[in-house]
């Protein structure tokens, strides 16, 4: 079985924590809700209000500003250094984890012996499909290492889906030097000394 780990901000990983899908579900949900799902929002924060104080002309009629106002390269920067990127690497490196849980053996899995009986009970079964067609059917409990592993592939899917999304509105907003999110993460986690998970 696979040890319980540290995240970059003390919080222990536990076995326990990945087979709870609630919970890990819940962790990405939060996480992708504070950061990613308002993208946007923490965007124009970072917009700098007027420093000439107020304008009276400036409510008159005018052309309608651009909605994708550029924003400080410096303030764009210190948002992903600061913000953006260790949101990221906290959810990379729990789904690699229990990945890693995943894949290990449970020696632990409560349902080991249901299933094990269910198996013996199917090896015994009669199956005569002329009198009934459905007999030959079976469907084992998949253990809960499996039942994960499946979780985390959609978690890992989703999550490229909204790197990728959040990447794009990050790259019109504060100018794209045409790196993907990937290579972008990457040089961050190499100038912090992070594993490249």
């Amino acid at each position: 079985m696979v040890q319980p780990t540290l995240t970059p901000s003390g919080a222990a990983l536990t076995p326990q924590f990945c087979f709870s899908t609630t919970t890990l579900r819940d962790f990405l949900r939060v996480s992708r809700s504070s950061i990613d799902d308002t993208i946007t929002q923490n965007l124009n924060a970072l917009v700098t209000p007027s420093r000439a104080g107020f304008d009276p002309s400036s409510t008159t009629q005018r052309s309608p500003r651009p909605l994708s106002r550029q924003i400080d390269p410096s303030a764009c920067q210190e948002f992903k250094d600061q913000v953006l990127f260790p949101s990221w690497q906290a959810r990379s490196q729990v789904l690699s984890y229990c990945a890693l849980v995943a894949t290990s053996p449970d020696p632990d899995d409560p349902e080991a012996a249901i299933r094990e009986a269910e198996k013996q009970k199917d090896r015994e079964r009669v199956v005569n499909e002329r009198l009934d067609p459905y007999s030959a059917r079976f469907f084992p409990r998949e253990p809960r290492t499996e039942q994960l592993a499946s979780v985390i592939r959609m978690e890992q899917g989703v999550e490229n889906i909204i790197r990728t999304r959040t990447w794009g509105i990050v790259g019109e907003r504060c100018g794209s030097d045409g790196r993907t999110w990937e290579q972008a993460l990457g040089e961050w986690r190499r100038d912090k000394h992070l594993p490249l998970a």
